[in-house]
């Protein structure tokens, strides 16, 4: 049976009932998560948010201020900020673009991609500990359920709903 058919015919009681467990659950398992990455990162100084961009400018070879601005939900003042304490932190270098000075353009460094693969390594190991934890058809009903949210979050509408306007 279709999921959103079962919600859909679920009573509205039920139905936010059902909602409010899965905001619980999400999110003690992101606080879950993100203490655990939080201590991985502490010894580097490296926020939440700083280690985001940073795996963002990980997978693209070169980002301006604005884009990494929209991507974070930030202005560009404030993207600047973030940047600046990577910067310091030897994580990213800023240059200008050949084509236009007035574009800052912003690069991953190699520790950058190093502290990215090095996290990246922790959280599939976590990851894979949840999944043993689960059947082999819970783990595939999981990855689909989760990549089924991911796109709803990379769709236009959802990435208003999942707070990238501009603050």
């Amino acid at each position: 049976m279709n999921t959103e058919i079962a919600f859909a015919q679920s009573p509205p009681d039920e139905f936010r009932a059902d909602a409010e467990r899965l905001s619980n659950i999400v999110l003690e398992m992101q606080r879950c998560f993100v203490l655990h990455l939080c201590k991985e990162l502490a010894p580097g100084n490296v926020s939440f948010p700083q280690f985001f961009l940073l795996a963002y400018l990980d997978q693209k070879e070169v980002l301006t201020m604005s884009a990494i601005a929209q991507k974070m939900g930030h202005t560009t003042a404030a993207a600047s900020g973030l940047v600046a304490r990577l910067e310091n932190l030897g994580m990213v270098v800023r240059s200008v673009a050949r084509d236009d000075r007035r574009k800052v353009m912003v690069c991953i460094t190699p520790k950058g991609s190093t502290l990215v693969r090095r996290i990246r390594q922790e959280m599939v190991g976590n990851l894979i500990k949840i999944m043993e934890y689960l059947s082999p058809d819970e783990q595939k009903a999981w990855l689909h359920i989760y990549s089924k949210i991911y796109d709803y979050c990379q769709s236009k509408y959802g990435r208003s709903f999942a707070g990238s306007a501009k603050r």
